[in-house]
């Protein structure tokens, strides 16, 4: 049972502030759409707008081609997720996740098995007869999770659900919320800040700023191809390298040295440059900089260094595996030309 999403041209605004400007988007059906981007950007209202908790002020929003900007939010078909679980304390797990059932005078047979399927599917079966203090985070956010399942809903919201929980917890969770989209298949909505939430679980990434959607598109696409400098620097973790950069002929210069490339450079003032991109092996591509070696950490199965141009400008270089590099040295910097990324003075990709 899946649903598509439509917003046509959707604005919200408080007053005389508008906060989201018009924005246009498709949700396939049964796909897991990731609103992403930095804090007030506008992916919680979004998601709210969605829900019914949000009044709409402009624009349309349909579900399964129909409008819904004046339905309630009880008849969207829709079940929301919340940063905080929201359990009541007095009942325990069965009775949390059957009391919006029991409220909707659900045959007692039907809540038995709906609570039933839930917790097998977040395997929570022994945990039923518990009170939400005897759980620890994970599993309060499994029952919140299941409160929703419940309801057989069309459309999962999820607001920012594991961001209470601990860095190991989120992994775990994030598995789980990914593989309860492929066993249900249901249209699901995610919001977040961590992009790396994004880049891990999502079908299509939609990247906010101040209320309008920078790029929308699957994850390797906006990490291969991102539109624009702010795309680029928040897709991808450690960030992008951003380098002063000026054409010159048939290449760019960049941090003193100058390079020789393929392509059309012109009105180029950024260079873009992933750190997992760039190697100090002498001969695998070509030189980008000079640099002098200012940390590196030690992580195992990979080496993060963090270095400064000689013409100080930071570049930070991720190295696969266990590598021995000596701070303050100098050594140079390489890059396949192919792994390059141009921005002009707008910001914008060349």
């Amino acid at each position: 049972m899946s649903t598509p999403i439509q917003l046509r041209k959707l604005v919200k605004a408080y007053g005389d502030v508008e906060v989201v400007h018009g924005i246009d988007l498709d949700i396939d059906p049964g796909e897991f759409t990731v609103f992403v981007g930095p804090s007030g950007c506008g992916k919680s209202t979004l998601l709210r707008m969605i829900a019914g908790l949000e009044p709409i002020t402009g624009g349309d929003l349909l579900i399964d081609g129909e409008r819904m900007n004046d339905v309630p939010a009880s008849r969207r078909g829709i079940a929301m997720v919340f940063q905080s679980y929201a359990l009541y304390p007095h009942m325990n797990v069965y009775q949390n996740l059957a009391f919006g059932l029991e409220t909707a005078k659900t045959p007692k047979d039907e809540i038995k098995a709906r609570v039933q399927r839930a917790a097998e599917i977040l395997q929570i079966v022994p945990l039923l007869n518990r009170k939400p203090k005897q759980l620890s985070g994970g599993q309060r956010q499994r029952v919140a999770i299941g409160r929703a399942i419940v309801r057989e809903p069309r459309i999962f919201l999820f607001d920012e659900p594991l961001s209470n929980l601990d860095a190991e917890l989120r992994v775990q969770m994030r598995v789980e919320i990914a593989k309860l989209h492929n066993d249900l298949g249901n249209t699901m909505i995610y919001v977040t800040h961590d992009q790396v939430e994004a880049m891990t679980m999502a079908d299509k990434i939609v990247v906010l700023r101040s209320g309008v959607i920078e790029q929308a598109g699957a994850p390797l696409e906006l990490y291969n191809n991102p539109r624009n400098l702010f795309v680029a620097g928040f897709i991808g973790s450690p960030k992008m390298n951003f380098l002063q950069a000026s054409a010159e002929g048939a290449g760019i210069k960049v941090a003193g040295n100058s390079l020789a490339l393929s392509r059309s450079v012109a009105g180029a003032t950024t260079l873009g440059v992933r750190p997992e991109h760039i190697t100090i092996a002498d001969g695998s591509g070509i030189k980008l900089a000079d640099i002098t070696v200012d940390l590196v950490e030690n992580l195992g199965g990979q080496t993060v260094v963090y270095a400064t141009t000689s013409d100080g400008q930071p570049l930070n270089i991720v190295l696969e595996g266990q590598r021995k590099v000596e701070l303050g040295a100098q050594v140079s910097a390489y890059i396949d030309p192919a792994r390059l990324h141009l921005f002009n003075a707008e910001g914008n990709a060349i």
